[in-house]
């Protein structure tokens, strides 16, 4: 048994237990369960600090999705033969697993999609159309990913609702004031991200979502930024939808769930039709199935869905506050080192953030950055994120951005940091 297994076997049996505080996460021997991390980029050996794009993926979820389809590999729901069988049984331990983690009441709650985006498109096309009405209002933040912007933009257009959005300040925070003054009695919706993936700022959801509440709204979180780096409890937040996507928390592409309260999925219409997501069909009237089973139309990621929840048993066995302390310490140490780069500006200095510094170098457009960083074996990511409109707040077209992962360290900020003087030497 890996040394992987043994933690996910030990993590499952003592939970729920409590004790002193865990040791330090040894962030060198988690990379080496990493195997592509083992490779050299133009003859260096790789650092990949573009983890809020996408995370590298343990040999343990590797391992778990080839067994699937070296083992199992049929279609869920349908059939009484042994192998769908034991696929259905893996679709839905994976979704026991992401209803646990991310603390739902039931399973139930939990609906597969193909990450965040569709997520997010789901609710908007299906709540979205169901509850918004001319002159109602639908209330974002200037800090949204676009997959949290153009799906309640085209609801919008639908509807006949208006799109109202709370600005940021210069550090990169929302203005809680003007968050409040934009609550009203026409207000519907609100959907806000849980960590910006541009600034990294660590937005206060439960005092966003009391406050929605409390003007009759229903909240949308877009998730995908935060669940790599910290505990979330839907429960304890009380919001009505979570998001998020695979990718970004040590899962396969193209895999995602959102969490949506039962009765709100109860009273939802399905927003794609077709096999599975019925009871009964005949051309005079179709019967929909019960929820969660009625927003899956189609054939299911089965594999995906088995990568992430061997994905979140991972992290579990690691623990995420253990990983949140090592992220911490790494997001503080980068910081400092950063700010030792003479014409280098931080982009978003919140005072929560989470995963992500995104910077400038005076006079060096950020592609190049990224370039030169790539020839040194350093990974970033560059560009406006996805988020334009916080471009458009800082007058910018585009930013570097590094991102970190709990198989980053110290030595990769560092490598980082020497890139970067390369940079500078490269443009004299």
């Amino acid at each position: 048994m890996s040394a992987a297994a043994q933690r996910v076997a030990a993590a499952a049996m003592h939970a729920g237990t409590s004790g002193p505080d865990p040791a330090p996460l040894d962030a060198s021997s988690i990379r080496v369960e990493f195997p592509i991390l083992w490779q050299s980029v133009h003859g260096k050996p790789l650092v990949y600090l573009d983890n809020a794009a996408t995370t590298q993926k343990p040999a343990c979820v590797l391992d778990a999705v080839d067994a699937y389809y070296r083992c199992d590999n049929a279609n869920v729901h349908r059939a009484v033969h042994t192998l769908s069988e034991r696929a259905t049984v893996a679709f839905e331990q994976a979704r026991a697993q992401v209803a646990r983690f991310v603390g739902a009441r039931d399973s139930s709650e939990i609906v597969f999609t193909r990450g965040a985006t569709e997520a997010l498109n789901l609710v908007a096309s299906s709540y979205g159309d169901m509850v918004l009405r001319e002159s109602d209002e639908v209330v974002l933040t200037e800090m949204e990913h676009h997959s949290n912007i153009v799906p309640w933009q085209m609801a919008c257009a639908r509807t006949g609702a208006t799109l109202r959005v709370v600005p940021i300040d210069d550090r990169g925070e929302l203005d809680i004031e003007a968050f409040g003054n934009l609550l009203g009695p026409r207000t519907r919706i609100v959907a806000v991200t849980h960590v910006s993936n541009a600034l990294g700022t660590v937005n206060p959801v439960a005092e966003l979502v009391a406050m929605a509440h409390a003007a009759g709204a229903k909240v949308v979180v877009d998730g995908a930024q935060a669940l790599p780096h910290a505990s979330v409890d839907v429960a304890a937040l009380d919001c009505d939808f979570y998001a998020f996507s695979g990718h970004k928390v040590y899962a396969p592409m193209g895999v995602g769930a959102l969490y949506a309260k039962r009765e709100l999925l109860d009273a939802m219409p399905p927003w794609q039709g077709g096999g599975d997501m019925i009871l009964s069909v005949t051309f005079e009237k179709t019967l929909y199935n019960v929820p969660p089973y009625k927003f899956e139309a189609g054939t299911p990621d089965v594999g995906g869905a088995v990568g992430l929840g061997a994905a979140l048993a991972w992290l579990e066995s690691l623990g995420i506050e253990r990983v949140a302390a090592h992220e911490n310490d790494l997001m503080a140490y980068a910081q400092q080192a950063l700010l030792g780069v003479a014409g280098l500006r931080v982009v978003g200095t919140a005072a929560r953030k989470a995963g992500v510094h995104s910077f400038m170098l005076e006079g060096i457009h950020p592609h190049d950055v990224g370039t030169i960083l790539d020839h040194q074996g350093v990974a970033i990511r560059t560009g406006h994120h996805c988020a334009q409109p916080v471009m458009q707040h800082f007058g910018i077209a585009a930013t570097a951005r590094a991102s970190f992962a709990v198989y980053n360290t110290r030595e990769d900020v560092d490598r980082l940091v020497d890139g970067l003087h390369e940079v500078k030497e490269v443009f004299g």
